[in-house]
């Protein structure tokens, strides 16, 4: 009767959605809300710090997303063995994800710092001098926290597989609070320029690595790290991590090049239009908070399900959140749309460039609603079952092959300037939305074995 009643028990029951979902959105928000008051505090400086800081962020945007693709490759691995109901594994892999992140990001550090004058002048070119220091003084004191930042990410992956998010969500609070307050002591306190606002950033990365790290060798967890793993290499386990995380590396990787190629279409088209994009960008990272939180729910509940090789209650549960995270999307992306022209409503652009970032925002939180649900969050579900290189393929060629090129033929070779481009990039999720779908139905994500 016991193993009966076991058998017939939810994985995840409606209350542990919730407590996965609202922490992780939470937390979003918070990331997305500290980028803002960042930007907008240097900004009382002058150009040049601000231009350093908007120049040395893209390229660390670049970092934070191998980070983050490390780190989900680690959270699969875990996610499946706690599946397995392999506790002590499942604790290795972790340990074995932290030792990695430390590694790779000291190595990482170490180059960038040792090559940090050429590397400026290869990413940037020629720059004025007033911003080439911004640029280096950013770019020294951000790099000294990567370790740091590499650190917490595998311990919020870990969290997040334990069903923690609580702890992340609060940590994140915490810091991001005293990462303002650092910020606004630097600026209008030392008067230091970009570094007043790359300090805290520092500091806070640092509480966050100490604070989570400790938290995951707390002896009360299911899961948690293991001195003896930590300090011992496992290529198998380290093949396992990697074998999830490069293909997602790559796919990142990918996605910021033409990020990048996309930005020097949008420098063709004039001021008002480049200054309508920038002020859509903001707010469509706004808007893309809902499918960045339910993503790494798929990875925890779909790992589970598959490291237990419940293919019924994966697919259940792949139908379940799909339906969660498109209410919820359409929900967040009408909201967001709604508060646009508030939003914009004092800025210090003019009325065609307003009428502009409607039209931008409205096109983007309609795709945004309706395909990255399919395109996103649930790529992410079949990425947890180890169907990764095939989300891998689709993901890089659609981005090139309909992301790149839909938005040259719509924006130039149309001449509908950033209209095109944002009909570009959504009609990328539309195709990718449709193949993932088409995916899932066809089960052959069930086929894999990554434990």
């Amino acid at each position: 009767m016991a193993e009966m009643d076991d058998s017939k028990k939810e994985m995840f029951t409606n209350k542990d959605l919730r407590k996965l979902i609202i922490p992780l959105f939470v937390e979003q928000f918070l990331l997305m809300f500290v980028g803002i008051a960042d930007t907008f505090v240097v900004s009382f400086s002058s150009e040049a710090d601000v231009s350093g800081v908007s120049l040395v962020t893209s390229f660390n945007t670049v970092l934070i997303f191998l980070f983050t693709a490390l780190s989900s490759g680690g959270a699969v691995i875990i996610s499946q063995y706690i599946g397995s109901r392999d506790e002590k594994t499942a604790s290795e892999s972790a340990s074995q994800l932290l030792l990695v992140s430390v590694l790779i990001s000291v190595i990482l550090s170490a180059l960038i710092l040792i090559f940090r004058a050429p590397l400026l002048k290869v990413l940037f070119g020629k720059i004025e001098p007033d911003v080439r220091s911004a640029c280096e003084s950013y770019l020294v004191i951000t790099t000294f926290s990567l370790p740091a930042l590499a650190i917490y990410d595998a311990g919020a992956a870990l969290c997040r597989s334990i069903k923690r998010t609580n702890a992340t969500m609060y940590i994140s609070a915490i810091t991001n609070v005293l990462n303002i307050i650092g910020n606004c002591i630097g600026v209008f306190g030392f008067h230091l320029g970009a570094a007043g606002v790359a300090y805290p950033s520092l500091i806070t990365r640092i509480l966050s690595a100490c604070a989570i790290t400790m938290y995951c060798f707390h002896l009360n967890l299911p899961v948690k790290y293991k001195f003896p793993a930590i300090l011992r290499w496992d290529g198998s386990l380290q093949k396992k991590i990697m074998g999830i995380a490069l293909p997602n590396g790559i796919e990142n990787g990918v996605h910021q090049l033409v990020k990048v190629a996309l930005s020097s279409m949008v420098a063709l088209f004039g001021t008002y239009q480049i200054a309508a994009n920038g002020m859509a960008q903001s707010i469509w990272s706004l808007a893309s908070i809902m499918g960045l939180a339910m993503a790494p729910v798929y990875t925890t509940v779909i790992g589970q399900c598959m490291g237990a090789r419940n293919i019924e209650a994966a697919n259940k549960y792949f139908k379940k959140l799909n339906r969660i995270t498109l209410i919820l999307s359409v929900f967040w992306n009408t909201f967001v749309f709604v508060i646009t022209p508030l939003i914009i409503r004092y800025s210090a652009i003019s009325d065609k460039t307003k009428s502009l970032v409607i039209w931008l925002v409205l096109i983007n939180n309609i795709f945004n609603a309706l395909a990255y649900p399919f395109a996103g969050s649930l790529g992410n579900g079949l990425r947890a079952a180890g169907d990764v290189k095939f989300t891998m393929l689709v993901s890089i060629s659609l981005t090139i092959f309909a992301r790149l090129l839909f938005s040259a033929l719509f924006g130039l070779v149309f001449g509908w300037g950033v209209i095109g481009i944002a009909l570009g990039m959504s009609i990328d999720l539309v195709f990718r939305g449709i193949i993932f779908i088409q995916r899932y139905r066809s089960q052959k994500w069930t086929r894999f074995h990554l434990i």
